[in-house]
């Protein structure tokens, strides 16, 4: 009597979901790949939208989400796809992303809405969300591709508070003003935590008005691009 054979097939292995491949995804654009300092796109926003930390947190979600979900669109559609159209899809999941956006803050915070109305339709051309686009989603599973877009966007949304943080302390002398849980540090006024005028050890502080400047941006940007690169200097010749 022959003996039946029995032919096994391979056992694929489980994508783990968060995995080493996985949170360098997440980790890569806060630093060693970021989108503004390393890629240098997305520079046109991070000058003119961060003259406080609140709006610029708003971006920096609205950014985030467009760029999470239309990677995870586009790698769900990409086998669908026209090649010959692709980059009008694109567009359209995009733009259709960021219309929400503009209706939820229109709905729920109209003065950050016409504070940043113009820069929020903007999204729909940020190279940074076309180009994970083309070079990650269009060749990439959904789920690594919605990693990609949540990390491209923090690392985006990073850059953006850390230039806020700095031009708001010292050219206003608050945090999160316009917000609910706007702080007052220093400033000549009793309203301030450090009152200038009544502290003799600040008595010689004067906010900076330069800092309000979009030209501030630029030099604050510029000074984080050198330390990193002075930190790290095999970013030296990416860019």
């Amino acid at each position: 009597m022959a003996n039946d054979t029995q032919i096994l097939e391979p056992v694929k292995e489980k994508e783990p979901l968060f995995g080493k491949a996985e949170k360098k995804l997440l980790t890569d654009p806060l630093n060693d790949n970021n989108p503004i300092t390393v890629q240098v796109l997305g520079v046109c926003s991070a000058l003119a939208v961060t003259t406080l930390v609140y709006p610029s947190v708003v971006m920096a979600i609205a950014v985030t989400f467009v760029t999470a979900f239309s990677n995870l669109f586009t790698s769900l559609l990409r086998n669908t796809i026209p090649k010959s159209v692709r980059m009008i899809v694109q567009l359209v999941i995009i733009a259709t992303l960021v219309t929400i956006v503009e209706q939820i803050l229109k709905a729920y915070n109209f003065p950050i809405y016409k504070q940043l109305s113009v820069f929020i339709g903007l999204i729909i051309t940020n190279c940074i969300v076309m180009g994970r686009l083309e070079a990650f989603a269009m060749a990439n599973k959904p789920w690594r591709s919605f990693l990609d877009g949540i990390g491209n966007g923090l690392g985006y949304g990073a850059i953006l508070i850390i230039i806020a943080f700095i031009r708001e302390l010292l050219g206003k002398g608050s945090l999160f003003a316009g917000s609910p849980i706007e702080l007052k540090i220093i400033g000549a006024a009793d309203t301030y935590l450090i009152n200038t005028k009544a502290n003799p050890w600040f008595g010689w502080y004067m906010n900076n008005n330069l800092m309000v400047l979009s030209v501030a941006a630029m030099f604050i940007l510029g000074i984080i691009i050198w330390i990193q690169r002075a930190r790290n200097p095999k970013l030296v010749d990416i860019s």
